[in-house]
């Protein structure tokens, strides 16, 4: 993980220093923005292997800092916040955010997170040798490419988005819990028992497939149980 740089979008310096500290001695390097249009300005214009993002900002809140990093780069967004309703979490994760955490949280949880998806990050696109072509029900993911088509039309997915489409087609017709999801697709723990993320990422998948003209819509909810994704 050396040689990671994150940013960190935080008004609150001191709160920004403890997690820059705590990222640091974990060696992943560390920027501060102390306000929305910096973040922006950095996030598009500098080098970082992933983003975190306070809710609560002068000049742009965070909400819309996500909105603008996302579309122009598919890099991990976290967005931590005190807000706790799931409508702030819906809203966060639907502007394309990989993660909400919700404060207070401990340093070495956001550790391991920030860990966690730079990790699967260069995993997936850093060294660029996965290229496997996954198909099913009409929709075509490149993994290499990290790409979808939906009857041969592309369709944009964000990285845990796009993640958890490619382990539900490469795991189908089983029942999957949300927190068995939540372990493999976000390659974690259950750190702090919210599992709401998985259910707005699939929520957002469903979405992106009708959108697509898809007739059948392959994920299904198993009341009680999880998700089965149906070839």
């Amino acid at each position: 993980m050396g040689g990671s740089r994150v940013l960190l979008i935080e008004d609150d310096i001191s709160i920004a220093e403890l997690q820059k500290d705590y990222l640091e001695i974990n060696q992943i390097d560390a920027e501060i923005a102390r306000d929305g249009l910096e973040g922006v300005s950095r996030a598009l214009n500098e080098s970082f292997d992933l983003i975190v993002i306070d809710i609560m900002l002068p000049s742009l809140d965070g909400f819309e800092v996500c909105r603008r990093i996302r579309e122009k780069k598919n890099i991990p967004l976290m967005i931590v916040s005190a807000k706790k309703e799931d409508i702030d979490k819906i809203r966060g994760l639907g502007l394309g955010a990989d993660d909400y955490m919700t404060k207070p949280f401990s340093p070495s949880e956001l550790v391991a997170r920030v860990q966690a998806h730079i990790k699967r990050y260069y995993m997936l696109t850093g060294m660029g040798q996965i290229k496997d072509i996954l198909e099913a029900k009409d929709i075509l993911v490149d993994k290499g490419a990290r790409k979808v088509f939906v009857l041969g039309n592309e369709l944009f997915f964000p990285t845990k988005e796009l993640d958890l489409l490619i382990f539900f087609m490469e795991h189908p017709n089983r029942v999957w819990t949300k927190e068995q999801l939540f372990r493999q697709v976000w390659d974690m723990d259950d750190l702090d028992g919210d599992v709401f993320t998985v259910v707005v990422h699939v929520g957002r998948i469903r979405e992106k497939l009708k959108k697509g003209r898809l007739s059948e819509l392959p994920i299904e909810t198993i009341w009680g149980s999880g998700y089965r994704f149906n070839m």
